[in-house]
Parts: C-alpha cells; sequence; structure tokens
C-alpha cells in the first residue's frame, strides 16, 4: 500500500491516463492479455518517461460498462495490468473502474500499492448511459477501512457523460463530496471525454472546498497553464495521443504538456 508522497500536490500534479484496452469479458476482447498489459506498460512508461507526476489505470474501452460491480474477470486482469505498470513507471498509480465501482477499485489499489483511485459519482445520483448511478461515498469509505487500504479517493463532481437528477450548484456538491463523503479531492471536467473544462466550474469548486481540485477533462499543452492557474491538478489522456483516444500515448505530446505545465512566467 503507497499514499501519495509529501509534496505531491506542491508543482501542481500532472495525472497521465493509461486506458487499457479491452479486457476480459467485455465486448471488444480481443483475447490476448500479454498484449493488453504490454501496451498498458509501453503508455504508462512514456507518462512517466515524459515527466507526468502520476498515472491512472482505467479500463476505457471496456464499454458499454457494467452499472454496478465489474465482473471478476474485469478485476483480475486489471490486476495484473496494475502491477506491470507499477513495476514499469516509478510514479504513483491510481485505479478506475469504470463505471462506479470504487470498491473493485480499492481492492486493486490494496493489492498493486496505488496510491489513489477515481470515483465518477460520489454523492447524489446521475443520469448515465448506464441508467441511474448512485453515489458510492459510505461504499467507497467502508471499504477502505475494511481492508485497510491508504489510498486516497478522488471524487468527480458533474461527471462527464452523465446529468445530475438534482440540479445544484457545483460548488455545493463538491462540498458535500469533501466534508459529508470524505473525498481527498475532487475532479471538474467538461461535458464529454477530451471536452474542455470550463473555468468557471472550477473556480466554483475551488472556492467551495479546502482540497485539491483536478481538471479532469480538454487538457492539453496550449490550455494547462490557463487552467492549472485556477486547479491544483489536471488529469490528461486524449490530447497525449497523437491519432485518437485509441491511440498510443505520443512521447513528444508528454514532452509538450510538461513543458508547458512548468513554464513560470517571466
Amino acid at each position: 500500500m503507497s499514499a501519495l508522497p509529501a509534496g505531491f500536490w506542491d508543482r501542481k500534479a500532472l495525472i497521465g491516463m493509461v486506458h487499457l484496452p479491452p479486457l476480459p469479458g467485455s465486448a471488444r476482447w480481443g483475447g490476448d492479455l500479454d498484449a493488453v498489459i504490454a501496451r498498458a506498460v509501453a503508455d504508462a512508461a512514456a507518462l512517466a518517461e515524459g515527466g507526468m507526476d502520476a498515472v491512472l489505470v482505467e479500463n476505457f474501452f471496456d464499454a458499454p460498462f457494467a452499472r454496478g460491480r465489474v465482473p471478476a474477470a474485469t478485476v483480475a486482469a486489471m490486476t495484473a495490468a496494475a502491477l506491470a505498470v507499477r513495476r514499469a513507471a516509478c510514479v504513483p498509480l491510481g485505479i478506475n473502474v469504470l463505471r462506479n465501482d470504487v470498491e473493485a477499485a480499492l481492492s486493486i489499489a490494496c493489492a498493486c500499492g496505488a496510491a489513489f483511485v477515481r470515483c465518477n459519482v460520489y454523492v447524489g445520483a446521475a443520469v448515465t448511459d448506464q441508467g441511474i448511478l448512485e453515489g458510492a461515498a459510505r461504499r467507497a469509505q467502508e471499504t477502505r477501512r475494511r481492508l485497510g487500504v491508504d489510498a486516497e479517493v478522488w471524487a468527480d463532481v458533474e461527471v462527464k457523460h452523465a446529468a445530475q437528477l438534482a440540479r445544484r450548484p457545483i460548488g455545493e456538491q463538491a462540498r458535500d463530496a469533501v466534508e459529508r463523503g470524505l473525498a481527498d479531492a475532487v475532479i471538474v471536467s467538461g461535458p464529454s471525454t477530451g471536452a474542455a473544462t470550463p473555468l468557471e466550474r472550477i473556480r466554483a469548486v475551488k472556492t467551495a472546498v479546502r482540497a485539491p481540485v483536478l481538471v479532469g477533462s480538454g487538457v492539453h499543452a496550449a490550455s494547462v497553464r490557463r487552467l492549472l492557474a485556477e486547479a491544483d491538478g489536471a488529469i490528461v489522456g486524449t490530447s497525449l495521443k497523437a491519432g485518437g483516444v485509441d491511440s498510443p500515448v505520443d512521447p513528444e505530446r508528454v514532452r509538450r504538456l510538461v513543458e508547458a505545465a512548468r513554464i513560470r512566467p517571466g
């Protein structure tokens, strides 16, 4: 088990996405787990070597996703991939099990020493392409305590590809996630994968909570400085791939993003 290192947030953390190819049992599973792991390792290595501060492993290509608990095969495959990624990339590791299986994410984190997990619908309820998803804060905290895992829980507020059942100010939702749900950080995104995150949403959440706030979509080299002026970190995936989200991570794009983020004015 591994917590985030001291000072992780001091210089505006950059987290790179490792989008796993289709896993066993998913609709597009190709039958070769070794190839899945090799791709994950290559992407994670490119992210870490390019200067990203952490990597986040996600079963992105398992769509259509399970609404509740994912199959045991998904947990097993993600654990194998996460262990390989951890060996290949000497940066903190995160886990996200789509669509909202935070218990599985924390179990994988416990097995492979991940430092954080992501939960898409943490408080409240949302209408998604999987149907209605309900907040998982209680389940997350019970699982974390039961397993004795010190991985942080990063909670989305008004997660992408979803609509909240109750329309409330996003700052109020973020405050509930942190103060009532005990989230360690919150994530603010645009409406879909790769879509820009509005600055006013970031500001509203940042004003509402005393916890790190991350940008969850639409981050690229041209926008990263502007977004990090408002947020404490950014999760980046699509813009680091030259041929779209299903392409490998491009080391040159990683380098350009990190350089842009680290430039100091004057």
